[in-house]
């Protein structure tokens, strides 16, 4: 059965810090990509980061380049995103999310129909 559990939401003031947990199982980890997204309020899930397998190469959004970074231990199985300068908009509902490395286009990477495994998704909220 495969489990995914996000952990480290909370909530902090612009410019502040979180990093993001998601602890996988039931599944091999070099046998899927992940990533992360988010959705706030009344708006639609966005695809915020995603990590390939491999050599590891790493695609983020325009909103969010230069001050998340998506990783991942293979042998714990978790993905993490470490998130900085954190801006009001960030915040919503952080959803990790897990599709077979068969199954997914790397052009396709932010649409979330594709993705298989779902977390239930841990909340950041950013105030001014």
């Amino acid at each position: 059965q495969v489990q995914l559990v996000e952990s480290g939401g909370g909530s902090v003031q612009a410019g502040g810090s979180l990093r993001l947990s998601c602890a996988a199982s039931g599944f091999t980890a070099s046998d899927y990509f992940m990533a992360w997204f988010r959705q706030a309020p009344g708006k639609e899930r966005e695809g915020v980061a995603i990590i390939y397998n491999g050599g590891g190469s790493t695609v983020y959004a325009d909103s969010v380049k230069g001050r998340f970074t998506i990783s991942r231990d293979y042998v714990k199985n978790e993905l993490y995103l470490q998130m900085t300068s954190l801006k009001p908009e960030d915040s919503g509902m952080y959803y990790c999310a897990a599709v077979s490395i068969r199954r997914l286009n790397p052009g396709s990477w932010k649409d979330a129909d594709r993705y298989t495994y779902w977390g239930q998704g841990t909340q950041v909220t950013v105030s001014s």
